[in-house]
């Protein structure tokens, strides 16, 4: 069809095609061609509305403008959005912040406005956002501008860059081309900056994205990640990905999914990512940093079906290049071919690995994944080069953290394990015994039941753990050889010759825990033997006689090291077993309650130590002492920051049975152990936040509560109270209770926390249980409560009836002496703050006894608190005075103590029981003269004989 004969229908599809190919200059001409032959409104309102898109495309914003005032005379539709886009471009944001909330009312659910019309929002705040910008980016330049001015403009640039509008100032500002260059010539601070708001001008817009790739390119974009600043690899690592995104259609959302058509259409840049990624990967020029955020790159991204990463990456010979890191190990380096790694990349190919292999969906090319690696394995296994071979059995070990089924489906063809076995055979290689021990050991622990590569090497290990004169392999088989516990004798009992408790025998453990705590204390001559010292530890530690060994002068060194340990690595897997070890030498565990990382402990006790006496009691609170005068506080403050749940419940475990001697307690809290328990109450397992609570509660107990820094007693309070339940032993919740009580002796705003936070009503069902260590806490507590006058006052309103439940306690009586005291001292303190506590006892028979009973009692606390509240009855009313005057059981007992000669002059009370009399001796005067209730309440607050009284 020539263009002559074209409708108006065949312009718009055509421009809609060049539209969609960029071509925004030919799409303007075949949307105008279309709206000068069409007359239907309905029609022309669909082409001003994509003409108008056109014009935005061109920056055209005013035309834009137009053709959206057009279409919307005929209808009101998209136009109105793309009227917004434009006059937001112009900075007209009044009138661009009207149209979406129009837009906004007539379709609520619509997510892209809501963004919009927030953004025309912080737009309207600052209207000179272009000067601000160019202000900035002025700043940064700036030779003679000052650090601090430098650092607060990066800073505020980044912030404007996160914002859809920010960033097209900084884009239009000329800011990729100047940022670029910025990165090329800086290696500081401010290049990583400017690399973060390049990553951030990079998020979901194209345009942005192809300017930052034409001015740096993604050859640049990795040089600009190869640092030893962890700042910097991650700031690269961030932009890259921004820039994977924008091109895939995701965003930066955990469950965002590339979007199919944008994959496609941008195809050929999402494989020179990935290109560009594996050729770098196996760099030995880069950083360990770097190629470790490269891996996680792949790993972010190789389970997203519509990339295609996982056969592309075995097409491209990926798997070799990763094999090649993963046959790397840190300790093991040769100068012709190492490559630097950190200490966690091991495990992060291995996850790479994984993710691959579970993301290739097809059997040939599972199978292809196989033999690919096979190849590696044996290419490197079958040379007659040591190094090769060292570095096969390195990449098998790699193999066992996952994925775990190539690497035994491998292992047990023909060949491999014999090649493996035969390295043992060479006496002058250390090396190659090492990397075979750690491979078995591995095995060991990744496996959850024997097999037949671990049945085999069992042998293997007892003959490297009893022939072999390198310490350094004698506790690597040591540690393999203490996981056998995990498995059943049975299947093993045909391949070992070791009897249980066998190799533990004749001093060898002794032997072996010297040998590993010179491996600690010199880690610099060994470094590559602290991990696995650690890990011989965590074992031998189960044996009483390894942790006196421990703590004794000559080898405290070794604990000194293992607590500078935490705080010199970042290995997760070594911070692990010196939390393991921890427990152990604390005895911090509990066969009834065990989390996964203890059974194996538990196992291993069983195992081995059978027949032989378990330490008692003493022994570890010598042990626990020890650790803590040498900082094992510090150590486990620094354990309760990992990210491991189980982990922290161990921490938990530690802390409470260091807490649980008196004696320790104040060192801990010296040394920032309530702040440590008090996260780990917050963040761990439910029996770890038990634990941590628990500790917390045995330092509330004894230690001064003014130990305590004050941002944190509150917070203490609120874990303890969550001590107070049924699941709680007796003796845990009276420790609660006791240790509330010492908290809430700080002040009258922790008294008012406790009430707030708890109530009465908790504290109450205690003085009802059969147990009278708990009723006797509960009462001590609600007496310490009411000490504070607004919280009594409260207690009345709320449950002024308890004033008689209170008293009828002292009736029964199993009560405690400590609990009627108790008792007690909270009626003398509602009477004083409520008329209504006072009525309740003068109108009740079984009160008045009470009272009574108090004042006849020989205990001269309770007589002290009887007269307290016949004082505090005298003062409510005239009228309940009058009552109280006239009963003799109260009038008589009170006038005995105020005659007491067995006692001082100036025996308290003595003293209050006359000025309680001298008070009745007033109130019968006044009521002989027949003053009015209101003159008589002012004539007796007027009395001097309150002013003093106790």
């Amino acid at each position: 069809m020539t263009e002559s004969n074209m409708t108006a229908q065949k312009w718009k599809e055509k421009g809609n095609e060049e539209f969609n190919k960029g071509n925004w200059s030919e799409a303007l001409s075949d949307y105008t061609n279309a709206l000068n032959l069409v007359e239907n409104n309905a029609e022309k309102t669909v082409y001003y509305k994509n003409r108008a898109a056109t014009y935005l495309k061109l920056n055209d914003y005013e035309n834009a403008i137009e053709d959206c005032d057009s279409a919307l005379k005929i209808c009101c539709n998209k136009a109105l959005y793309r009227r917004c886009q434009a006059l937001e471009a112009l900075e007209r944001f009044e009138e661009a912040h009207r149209d979406a909330e129009i837009i906004i009312s007539s379709d609520p659910n619509n997510k892209d406005i809501q963004v919009v019309k927030e953004r025309l929002q912080d737009r309207h705040k600052d209207p000179n956002l272009r000067a601000t910008i160019s202000q900035m980016m002025d700043s940064v330049f700036n030779e003679s501008a000052d650090e601090e001015e430098c650092k607060y403009a990066m800073h505020n640039l980044f912030v404007n860059a996160c914002d859809e509008a920010g960033a097209e100032e900084i884009f239009k500002n000329e800011g990729v081309s100047k940022l670029a260059q910025l990165i090329k010539v800086e290696e500081n601070k401010k290049a990583t900056y400017a690399i973060r708001i390049l990553g951030e001008l990079c998020k979901n817009n194209i345009n942005r994205t192809e300017l930052v790739l034409k001015y740096i390119g993604l050859l640049r974009c990795l040089e600009m990640m190869n640092s030893t600043c962890t700042d910097r690899v991650k700031a690269s690592q961030i932009c890259l990905q921004n820039i994977l995104n924008t091109y895939s259609g995701m965003n930066d959302e955990t469950d965002s999914k590339p979007d199919k058509t944008s994959c496609e259409t941008h195809k050929n840049e999402l494989d020179t990512i990935l290109s560009c990624l594996l050729n770098n990967i196996a760099n030995r020029t880069i950083a360990g940093l770097t190629r470790d955020a490269i891996i996680e790159l792949i790993i972010c991204n190789i389970h997203h079906t519509e990339l295609g990463w996982a056969e592309r990456l075995i097409k491209f010979r990926g798997l070799q290049k990763l094999m090649e890191i993963a046959s790397e190990m840190e300790e093991y380096k040769y100068e012709e071919s190492s490559m630097n790694i950190t200490f966690s990349t091991q495990i992060k190919i291995s996850m790479c690995l994984t993710k691959i292999y579970k993301n290739v969906y097809y059997d040939a090319a599972k199978e292809e994944f196989i033999d690919a690696i096979e190849k590696f394995i044996k290419d490197k296994l079958l040379t007659s080069d040591s190094k090769s071979k060292v570095r096969g059995v390195v990449a098998i070990t790699t193999l066992m953290f996952g994925p775990l089924d190539v690497a035994y489906a491998i292992i047990i063809k023909r060949g491999v394990l014999e090649m493996i076995i035969a390295m043992l055979e060479t006496d002058d290689d250390v090396v190659q015994k090492k990397v075979v021990c750690e491979c078995i050991t591995v095995a060991m622990t990744k496996f959850k039941q024997a097999n037949v590569f671990i049945c085999r090497c069992v042998r293997i290990l007892e003959n490297l753990y009893i022939f072999s004169t390198y310490d350094s392999i004698r506790v690597r088989a040591l540690v393999g050889l203490c996981m056998i516990s995990k498995f059943e004798k049975s299947i093993l009992s045909s391949y070992t010759t070791i009897e249980p408790f066998a190799q533990f025998a004749d001093g060898t453990m002794k032997k072996l825990t010297k040998v590993c705590a010179r491996f600690l204390i010199n880690p610099k001559k060994n470094k590559e033997m602290r991990k696995w010292a650690i890990k011989g530890l965590r074992y031998l530690t189960i044996d009483v006689e390894v942790k006196e060994q421990l703590i004794k002068d000559q080898q405290q060194a070794a604990v000194k090291a293992i607590i500078e340990l935490t705080e010199q690595t970042n290995d997760q897997s070594v911070l692990y077993d010196v939390t393991i070890m921890l427990v152990n030498l604390c005895c911090a565990y509990d066969d009834n309650e065990l989390i996964p990382e203890m059974i194996e402990s538990v196992m291993f006790i069983k195992y081995y130590f059978s027949g032989r006496d378990q330490p008692k009691e003493d022994d570890f609170m010598k042990i626990r002492r020890a650790l803590v005068e040498v900082g094992v506080t510090s150590a486990l403050a620094r354990l309760a920051k990992t990210d491991n749940q189980n982990c922290k419940e161990l921490v938990a475990r530690v802390f409470h049975a260091i807490c649980s001697q008196q004696e320790l307690r104040e060192i801990v809290v010296q040394q920032g152990g309530a702040e440590a328990l008090l996260s780990l109450a917050l963040s761990s397992t439910d029996k770890g936040k038990k634990h941590a609570s628990q500790a917390l509660v045995h330092l509330a107990h004894t230690i001064p509560p003014a130990a305590f820094p004050d941002q944190i007693i509150m917070q203490i309070v609120w874990t303890i109270i969550n001590l107070l339940n049924s699941e709680c032993s007796v003796n845990e919740r009276c420790e609660a209770l006791t240790a509330l009580c010492n908290l809430a002796s700080v002040n009258n705003s922790v008294r008012e926390y406790i009430f707030k936070e708890a109530g009465f009503e908790k504290f109450e069902d205690y003085m009802h249980d059969d147990n009278n260590m708990l009723t006797r806490k509960a009462a001590q507590l609600i007496n310490n409560l009411v000490l504070c006058r607004k919280v009594a006052v409260q207690y009345c309103e709320q449950r002024s009836y308890q004033v008689g439940y209170l008293t009828l306690l002292f009736e029964n009586k199993n009560t405690n002496v400590n609990t009627i005291k108790a008792l007690a001292g909270t009626v003398a303190m509602l009477t004083a703050v409520s008329k209504e506590a006072c009525e309740e006892i003068i109108y009740a028979d079984p009160l008045l006894k009470f009272l009574h009973n108090l004042l006849i009692n020989t205990d001269d606390d309770l007589q002290h608190k009887g007269t307290k509240i016949v004082l505090n009855m005298m003062r409510s009313t005239i009228d309940l005075a009058a009552k109280l005057i006239k009963n003799i059981n109260i009038m008589g007992p009170l006038t005995a103590l105020s005659k007491n000669d067995t006692v001082p002059d100036n025996n308290k009370i003595k003293k209050l029981a006359r000025t309680t009399l001298l008070l009745a001796a007033h109130i019968v005067d006044i009521e002989t003269n027949d003053k009015s209730d209101e003159a008589l309440s002012q004539n007796i607050d007027s009395l001097d004989v309150f002013k003093h009284v106790d």
